[in-house]
């Protein structure tokens, strides 16, 4: 009721089995995931999900329970917010994630124009105006988040960069939010184009190898 006051359609599911049959009979933009759900919980069901969809995806967590959390991240989500929470930051929050999914990708990369879009990095390929990436000529499936993320690593190879920055530019965090959000994101990444690509600068952030 609070999201359609803010113009927004919604279909509510009252379990997680009826939640995945939905959401396969039909075209959403978002999912909004409660982990406590019967039949299917919420990690369940994000998992099911994210077989076949990367469509965006907020988990709700109890408030206070870091295990939920992580295990809601870990399983596909982009963010999370901990119950209870004001229907105005839930609002800014699905409306980054929908921004996110629609982004336009930054024109230059480590500086210099990209003229054709493309950027090449040992196995992995990336066009940056289609919005692909190949890893040995093969598609990838990327998330919007994980693509954003993957975006703003290239955009800046050999160049370390702080968790709290990539929260701003990829999270649209314009406060200190939970970095645990950006380790998970960066280790479902690397499970994708390849554990080499990424390295973990202790203590500061992530860089990107050339």
């Amino acid at each position: 009721m609070a999201l359609e006051r803010y113009g927004y359609q919604v279909s509510a599911a009252p379990d997680g089995l009826t939640g995945l049959e939905m959401f396969r009979e039909g075209q959403h933009d978002l999912l909004l995931l409660d982990i406590m759900l019967p039949h299917l919980d919420g990690i369940g069901l994000c998992r099911r999900i994210r077989e076949t969809s990367q469509a965006p995806i907020l988990m709700m967590s109890a408030r206070g329970d870091a295990l939920d959390v992580v295990a809601g991240l870990e399983a596909g989500a982009d963010d999370y917010v901990v119950k209870p929470v004001d229907t105005s930051v839930l609002v800014a929050r699905i409306r980054t994630l929908l921004r996110r999914a629609t982004f336009t990708a930054p024109s230059t990369a480590a500086g210099r124009p990209v003229d054709d879009g493309l950027l090449t990095f040992r196995d992995l390929s990336v066009d940056t105006r289609g919005l692909e990436v190949r890893v040995d000529d093969r598609p990838l499936a990327l998330t919007p988040t994980e693509l954003r993320l993957f975006l703003e690593f290239v955009a800046a190879p050999g160049i370390a960069l702080q968790r709290q920055t990539l929260l701003r530019k990829v999270w649209d965090y314009g406060w200190d939010g939970d970095s645990r959000v950006v380790d998970l994101a960066v280790q479902r990444l690397r499970k994708k184009i390849g554990a080499g690509h990424i390295e973990t600068v202790r203590g500061f952030g992530y860089r990107f190898r050339r």
